[in-house]
């Protein structure tokens, strides 16, 4: 789990003053508490399931990409702003990489809940060498990077799953 924010919660006022801290901040869902991470990656589950009727899917992969490679970006420029790296309060790495979850686990709400508790586990827990990389890369992709390995944890675990037969 990560450790309570040294910094504050900012005001919304300071989120919204930029792109990159109102992206960071997952679109304001990260200052809701407690479990600001949980709160992000449902509001990226609430985006996603619009999303994926009208957006084909090559450009669904682009676009989860393009959150990625933006969210290291963004996440650094408001860890900078607010003067601590991978604050409590910043989301976008935990709705990027369940974005990336909700593209490869089968459509349907079980398969999609069961990924939701799965990436959430893996985020708070955060097993080997997701603790290791959370505790030494103190940047935007290191804030990014945590979050993509828990995504790959329950990628494995939904696919095992599938193979199995559970989502049939």
């Amino acid at each position: 789990m990560r450790a309570r924010a040294r910094v504050p919660f900012p005001p919304l006022s300071w989120i919204v003053r930029t792109p990159s801290r109102f992206i960071a901040f997952g679109l304001g869902s990260g200052l809701i508490r407690p479990a600001s991470g949980t709160w992000g990656t449902v509001l990226a589950w609430l985006i996603w399931l619009p999303a994926v009727r009208w957006i084909s899917d090559p450009l669904l992969g682009l676009l989860i990409a393009l959150a990625l490679a933006y969210g290291c970006w963004a996440c650094d420029r408001a860890g900078k702003d607010l003067g601590e790296p991978d604050h409590v309060g910043m989301v976008w790495d935990e709705m990027a990489a369940f974005w990336l979850v909700l593209w490869l686990v089968p459509a349907g709400w079980l398969a999609q809940a069961c990924a939701f508790v799965l990436f959430r586990t893996f985020d708070i827990v955060k097993p080997p060498p997701i603790r290791y990389f959370d505790a030494r890369m103190k940047n935007g992709i290191g804030v990014m990077w945590d979050d993509l390995l828990a995504a790959a944890y329950t990628l494995l675990v939904m696919a095992i799953a599938v193979r199995m037969g559970a989502f049939q």
